[in-house]
């Protein structure tokens, strides 16, 4: 039996840290989950960089929402100390009896030290005397593509003597209702209406996305046998003109709402999706959280560790003894051979074998 878990009817706030990209603070969701279920009487509150946000706005068992804004630092130093002490002084303010920081990163050390919450867990690691002190427990990190994201978050409980049910592990992600009205709105505009089949084909890392050329004949199969397929992507300039290029090569156009959506708008059109077609990116987690059947393309990470979370889905990956190895494509060149390799064929029948199980 665990020796030093702690009391959870003392716990009467808690404040998680994730600070990391969008698809991490997603994936950190599940923790506020269980952490309610098992401490109703608690007020959960969450810290996350300000462009993460929408990953956890709106989750159910959230109380509150700090963020940090990374535009601080154009502030110029005077301002970013009084953006920063006033966060300092909202936090202190909620006097927290449990910090949970689910990274290494050092700001967690030193709100832990400001905060003083009667309990704090971090992870285990050799990140110095000041993060090792920080902490009132610390759970180990099993890496190497060897565990899921979502289980080693949920290892920061587990070190705490809080252990989560099956049932209580899904992601979360909270839909506004203008939200919606705002997609189905953009989608009849584009005479979309019923089924569809979503695809989202570029990622914040090029080296992560699949060629444009077997993305184009990916889409034209799909088409040519009476799918409906819309295109999403963000508003960056080189996501857009890589899907600027997938569209060039088409034989028949197809709806495109890339660069149009901000996150929760993304996330009404994965939910309104009969199946959601991508790489390993946050779209791919966000199609997870809303139980959005997915084909997810993996090349240099790891499928284990960043795979879609219980979620009917395919996963194709090219078995290859260097990968998954996190690299920004081979020899960093920012090509991925391993995703060149799986070709047009593939996806397809990876799609029409979900959607037969799915049917």
């Amino acid at each position: 039996m665990l020796k030093d878990a702690i009391d959870l009817s003392a716990v009467r706030r808690v404040l998680v840290i994730k600070l990391r990209h969008h698809g991490d603070v997603l994936l950190s969701s599940p923790v506020l989950s269980v952490l309610k279920n098992h401490a109703p009487h608690a007020e959960i509150d969450a810290l996350v960089y300000h462009d993460t946000r929408d990953m956890l706005a709106g989750h159910p068992a959230l109380s509150e929402l700090f963020t940090i804004d990374r535009q601080w630092k154009k502030l110029g130093p005077l301002g970013q100390l009084c953006a920063e002490w006033r966060l300092l002084a909202q936090l202190r303010a909620r006097r927290y009896d449990l910090v949970i920081h689910l990274t290494e990163h050092k700001r967690g050390a030193w709100l832990s030290r400001l905060l003083a919450p009667r309990w704090s867990v971090a992870p285990s690691g050799n990140f110095g005397k000041l993060f090792a002190n920080s902490f009132t427990h610390r759970y180990p990190v099993i890496g190497g593509n060897r565990r899921h994201t979502v289980e080693i978050h949920l290892d920061a409980l587990r070190r705490l003597g809080i252990y989560p049910a099956a049932d209580e592990r899904r992601l979360q992600l909270a839909i506004p209702q203008p939200a919606r009205e705002v997609v189905r709105a953009k989608l009849a505009a584009n005479g979309v209406s019923g089924r569809y089949v979503l695809i989202h084909p570029t990622s914040r890392w090029l080296f992560k996305t699949w060629p444009v050329a077997r993305m184009a004949g990916l889409i034209d199969a799909l088409t040519a046998r009476g799918e409906t397929v819309v295109l999403s992507a963000a508003p960056d300039r080189a996501e857009m003109a890589m899907l600027a290029e997938i569209q060039s090569r088409l034989a028949r156009p197809v709806a495109s709402l890339a660069g149009e959506l901000n996150l929760k708008q993304l996330a009404a059109l994965i939910d309104d999706a009969a199946l959601f077609v991508g790489m390993d990116s946050v779209p791919m987690h966000m199609a997870a959280a809303l139980q959005t059947p997915c084909v997810a393309l993996f090349g240099p990470s790891g499928d284990i560790e960043w795979g879609p979370w219980q979620v009917p889905h395919r996963l194709l990956a090219t078995a290859m003894s260097c990968r998954p190895c996190g690299r920004d494509g081979c020899g960093g060149g920012k090509r991925s051979e391993c995703l060149e390799l799986i070709d047009e064929q593939q996806v397809l029948a990876a799609i029409e074998q979900l959607q037969q199980e799915l049917s």
